[in-house]
């Protein structure tokens, strides 16, 4: 099972962005590490001249000229100014608005309109802000070092990426898994925030990778982890014309897809983590010797030459530790279903490991790394769900995506699955 480095409780240093008074080296250079709020120093102020711009122009439109003579009774003219603001990187911003009236009372600025936002709206802006890495606590002293900038507090910070992970969570949950024509699921736990989360991966056909859903629990788990699985099902997530699930060699995950998915889906196991496992009872001295062994034996092409090269090698490691032999013994012919499907030189890079999910995994402790302190269980699942649907978008393409109709054919041929292929949907 993969690992996520554990969040570390940092140190009090205080990172707030006030004006310079006798820094020493550590302070500048902890300054110098947020280049973003210098970026916004920077941009706010073009910004801000870009809005007048565009209230001026409103302005001009509805009323004419400034100065310019009007005829009598027309009905539409300035009237001052009033404060205002919008937001701008995430932050308000203090602008003066100008007033136009008519024959009919107070004329509103479209322009003013949608720069200011909506009270209750979630700052998309302040939401990316957080989630990549300005804490809450970090976040208001962030806006004091904008010039102009009204700022927010810690604890409306905290209020408003809540409620925006709240609904992300929420979303991610519910999502309607019916759209996706899942031919490949991983499966694998992965320690966050201190605990252990299984995460589903589903690729579709058309290569695309999309996050399923996950859940708190131990991989060893089995009733937890056939509950999850069910529950993808009953969103829709249907993998009845055959699918390949690849996964670690924990019990509870292969004893939840046999009960959830009989009879639709073959299972890959790990080869990464079957070699390690095997290495693991060696001596330090041998284990490198023994690891390249053991892949080049993996990457013969075929399922008969791969076989005939572990077999020797388990004989081998008989004499020698009868341990590491037991080990390489216990489920070896699943870690060498692609051999046998005959697909391993077409698929085989992307699909003979676990790997796309410690992708993920690095990817979501660049997100977390600095949650100092996690309290419950409902704010590591807002997070957990948060990145993954940040980061799904970025992911690419699986490697080899145009064999995976080669792969399905294989797999329903070996179950014995006969579908048409109009049975297929498209993957969104």
């Amino acid at each position: 099972m993969g690992t996520m480095p554990r969040l570390v409780e940092r140190g009090k240093k205080d990172r707030r962005m006030g004006k310079p008074r006798g820094l020493d080296w550590e302070e500048i250079q902890a300054l110098e590490l947020d280049p973003r709020v210098e970026l916004i120093r920077q941009l706010i102020p073009l910004g801000l001249a870009e809005v007048g711009r565009l209230l001026d122009e409103e302005v001009e439109e509805l009323a004419g000229r400034c100065h310019a003579r009007k005829v009598e009774g027309e009905g539409v003219y300035r009237h001052g100014h009033n404060p205002g603001s919008v937001r701008l990187g995430g932050q308000r911003h203090p602008v003066n608005v100008p007033r136009v009236r008519g024959s009919t009372g107070e004329v509103r600025l479209a322009s003013y309109d949608r720069l200011h936002g909506s009270a209750g709206e979630v700052d998309e802006g302040l939401f990316r802000k957080v989630l990549l890495g300005i804490s809450c606590r970090d976040y208001e002293a962030a806006a004091e070092a904008v010039p102009g900038a009204i700022g927010l507090s810690k604890s409306t910070v905290s209020r408003e990426f809540k409620k925006a992970t709240a609904a992300k969570l929420k979303a991610f949950q519910e999502r309607d898994l019916s759209q996706y024509d899942v031919g490949v699921l991983f499966l694998d736990g992965k320690t966050f925030a201190e605990d252990e989360m299984v995460i589903a991966l589903g690729v579709t056909m058309k290569g695309e990778k999309v996050f399923l859903g996950f859940i708190q629990t131990e991989t060893e788990n089995a009733v937890a982890v056939t509950s999850f699985l069910r529950s993808l099902k009953d969103r829709g997530l249907d993998l009845s014309a055959g699918a390949l699930v690849v996964l670690d060699g924990a019990k509870g995950l292969r004893s939840g897809v046999r009960a959830v998915f009989k009879g639709q889906v073959v299972i890959q196991r790990c080869q990464w983590h079957k070699r390690e496992n095997v290495i693991s009872h060696l001596p330090k001295t041998e284990q490198k010797s023994w690891r390249g062994r053991l892949q080049r034996a993996y990457q013969r092409p075929t399922y008969d030459e791969a076989s005939n090269a572990l077999k020797e090698l388990r004989a081998e490691l008989d004499e020698i530790n009868q341990s590491a032999a037991a080990s390489l013994d216990e489920g070896i012919e699943e870690t060498l279903t692609l051999h046998r499907l005959g697909v391993f030189p077409l698929v085989g890079r992307s699909l003979k490991t676990t790997n796309v999910l410690e992708s993920v995994n690095a990817q979501a402790e660049q997100r977390c790394g600095r949650v100092d302190h996690w309290k419950t269980s409902t704010q590591k699942h807002r997070w957990l769900a948060t990145v993954l649907l940040d980061i799904e978008p970025r992911l690419r393409r699986l490697l080899g995506y145009r064999h995976l109709p080669t792969l399905r054919a294989a797999i329903q041929k070996e179950l014995g699955i006969n579908q048409p292929e109009s049975h297929v949907h498209s993957a969104a």
